[in-house]
């Protein structure tokens, strides 16, 4: 949880995310669950953790990615864009809030 506060935070403060108000999920692969939240206000709030289910409601941004991945790109050793590119990490969004959050990301 620390490490995806760590990230949501970073992008929840940039200036590119001012004004958003939308529902976040981030689905850990290897440990089958799913961290809930909402980035609102320049931040990130709300965070829950809910078992991987197909029941999980569908969030406005989605990250799907394992935990190893998720401390990689908290401690620097793996950069964002190349593990999207690569396929480590998913984003899922609508095409607004694609080309917002490629300014931050």
């Amino acid at each position: 949880m620390t490490a995806l506060k760590g990230i949501l935070g970073d992008i929840a403060a940039h200036p590119a995310a001012a004004g958003l108000d939308r529902s976040l999920s981030c689905r850990l692969t290897d440990l089958e669950q799913v961290v809930l939240g909402r980035l609102s206000s320049g931040s990130v709030r709300d965070l829950h953790v809910v078992p991987a289910e197909d029941s999980v409601p569908k969030a406005d941004i989605r990250l799907t990615m394992s935990s190893d991945d998720l401390i990689a790109l908290t401690d620097g050793r793996l950069h964002f864009g190349s593990a999207w590119a690569t396929g480590k990490v998913k984003l899922e969004a609508g095409l607004r809030d694609l080309l917002r959050l490629r300014k931050i990301l």
